[in-house]
C-alpha cells in the first residue's frame, strides 16, 4: 500500500462513512486499512487531511476509537452509539469567528491528534441533520460497506452497482436458470 493508492473498493463517501469503510471484505476476508500507520497515511491523504494531521500512533488510535463509535451508531442504534460518538466529540469544538470574508467556523482540538477522529464524528452529526434515512449499509449479504444515498429517489441499495449490485443480479439470474 502506498499513500498514493487507496485499495478500498468504495471511496468518496462523506468522512464519517469513509472512516467506517476502512474495513471491507475481499474474497471473504475482512481487510482493515487502519491496521497500521501506512494505511492511516492512505486514509488521511484520501480525505485531504494529510497536510494537517500526522500519520502517527495517537491519530491511528483515536481514529480506530471513532470508527468503533460510528459503527455502533450506524449499525446498532443511536442509543447505543451516542455515548461513544459523544466521547469522541468531547475532544474538540467549533469556534465561531468573524473573518474578512464574513462568518466562519473553525474546529479546535485540545489535542491535535484527535482532529481526524473528531472531524469524522462531527460529519456524522451533519449527515444525521441532513438526511438520516439516507445513511445505509450495502444490501449485499457479504458486504460491510456503507454509503450516503444521494440518488434522486433515495432507493440506492448497493455500495456499487459494478460490484455488489452486479453480483446480486448475477446470483438472481443463476438461481432462475437453476429453477428451469
Amino acid at each position: 500500500m502506498s499513500a498514493a493508492r487507496d485499495p478500498r473498493p468504495l471511496t468518496g463517501e462523506p468522512l464519517a462513512l469513509d472512516l467506517i469503510n476502512t474495513r471491507w471484505n475481499k474474497e471473504g476476508v475482512t481487510q482493515d486499512l487502519l491496521a497500521d500507520a501506512e494505511g492511516l497515511a492512505v486514509w488521511l491523504a484520501s480525505n485531504g487531511l494529510d497536510g494537517t494531521h500526522a500519520a502517527d500512533a495517537a491519530v491511528l488510535d483515536h481514529l480506530r476509537q471513532a470508527r468503533e463509535a460510528l459503527q455502533a451508531a450506524v449499525d446498532g442504534s443511536l442509543a447505543e452509539g451516542a455515548p461513544l460518538v459523544d466521547a469522541v466529540l468531547a475532544h474538540g469544538r467549533i469556534r465561531p469567528r468573524l473573518t474578512e470574508r464574513g462568518a466562519a467556523e473553525e474546529p479546535e482540538f485540545a489535542d491535535p491528534a484527535w482532529g481526524p477522529a473528531w472531524l469524522a464524528a462531527r460529519n456524522y452529526l451533519e449527515l444525521l441533520a441532513q438526511a438520516p434515512d439516507r445513511i445505509r449499509g450495502c444490501a449485499h449479504e457479504s458486504c460491510i460497506l456503507h454509503f450516503f444515498d444521494t440518488s434522486r429517489n433515495g432507493t440506492r441499495r448497493w455500495c456499487s452497482m459494478a460490484g455488489c449490485g452486479n453480483r446480486a443480479k448475477a446470483s438472481r439470474h443463476y438461481a432462475r436458470l437453476k429453477e428451469n
